[in-house]
């Protein structure tokens, strides 16, 4: 019984997986409007690009629930498969903007790229599974073990090493690797080819509600940073503020709806990450799509805000890519930093 539940949920997440592969932690107002109203009257095209994953939920959710439209930005959604691909198309000009990881940045501006990043999207989430029966209950526990994560210099994988292994006293020579896309991470774990899977949502969801794993250690909790920013070429900041802060009214208001309405969050949402109507559970339930992205959604911790904590955790991280050999040097993080939008909002 338990072998055919599993690979029925095995076809969901390849469903998932392949979604995945295919694509994939306010607006200036006219004078006498207030900075998040939506009437306005010229309309700024921006091309923005996104990947699959829920760290993107904003940005997915800005254009499904038609808020860029609202505060008048006709959007071209161009979707990724990687963050690197999505850096690489803003720095040669394919593309104005886009959500991703701040490492990219980072790595970026090291080579000389005029970027900045202008607004704040989601903190770091990555869960840390294994088998429910294995008899691993801690990271300590992994040591000589495998574990499958995204690709190495990954956001995800500079924090494994330089935070998760750290804490547990492990070094990165301790645990076998194995670099793959978050559902082929999954299915590793399932079909217990690796010990562990260090993923984000909603692929952590998904296989805490179909498979019997557990998490033993997620880095949000234990180590809140950053992740997910908000990165504009220089050239658009530099010559269309206001289509920029239009783009940040927007992801607000997408955010704030993520944060206190997930369930009608999901309903605009929920097609992009899952393509059935149903995921089947481990007792052979089923449960509607949309009640998974709800519970992938409401794991996150989405913020438009950018706060002097999380720019020191900025500049660990930037260490830590340092001391990877990511970067040739650390940099200064406040000169990539471009909070103007929030600071008025602020006010």
């Amino acid at each position: 019984m338990r072998s055919t539940l599993w690979k029925t949920t095995l076809k969901s997440v390849a469903v998932l997986a392949f979604a995945w592969t295919t694509v994939a932690c306010g607006g200036q107002a006219e004078q006498g409007q207030g900075a998040g109203e939506a009437q306005v009257q010229e309309v700024h095209k921006l091309r923005l690009g996104y990947l699959n994953v829920m760290d993107d939920a904003q940005t997915i959710l800005a254009d499904r629930a038609g808020l860029y439209e609202k505060h008048g930005l006709d959007v071209e959604m161009q979707l990724f498969s990687s963050g690197t691909d999505l850096i690489k198309a803003i720095v040669g000009g394919q593309l104005d903007a886009g959500v991703l990881g701040f490492s990219n940045a980072l790595s970026w501006l090291d080579k000389g790229a005029d970027l900045k990043i202008v607004g704040g999207a989601q903190m770091g989430y990555h869960s840390m599974l294994v088998e429910e029966n294995s008899g691993i209950a801690s990271v300590e526990q992994l040591k000589g073990k495998s574990v499958a994560s995204q690709s190495q210099g990954s956001t995800a994988d500079i924090v494994l090493n330089g935070v998760v292994w750290n804490q547990a006293g492990l070094a990165r020579e301790d645990v076998a690797m194995q670099y793959v896309s978050p559902a082929v991470a999954i299915q590793s774990l399932a079909s217990g080819k690796v010990d562990g899977a260090f993923v984000f949502e909603p692929y952590a969801s998904i296989a805490k509600m179909s498979y019997p794993v557990k998490e033993i250690y997620e880095i949000g909790q234990q180590w809140p940073f950053p992740c997910m920013v908000v990165i504009a070429s220089g050239e658009l900041v530099g010559s269309n503020q206001e289509a920029v802060y239009r783009m940040l009214d927007a992801q607000k208001e997408a955010i704030e709806m993520l944060e206190n309405d997930p369930a009608g969050a999901a309903k605009f949402i929920t097609d992009d990450f899952i393509t059935e109507d149903t995921i089947t559970k481990l007792d052979g339930t089923a449960v509607p799509a949309e009640d998974v992205i709800q519970a992938s959604i409401e794991s996150q911790q989405f913020n438009w805000k950018i706060t002097e904590q999380d720019i020191g955790r900025m500049e660990e991280v930037a260490q830590m890519m340092v001391d990877q050999g990511i970067l040739t040097a650390k940099p200064d993080v406040h000169t990539a930093l471009d909070l103007s939008w929030q600071e008025q909002v602020q006010e």
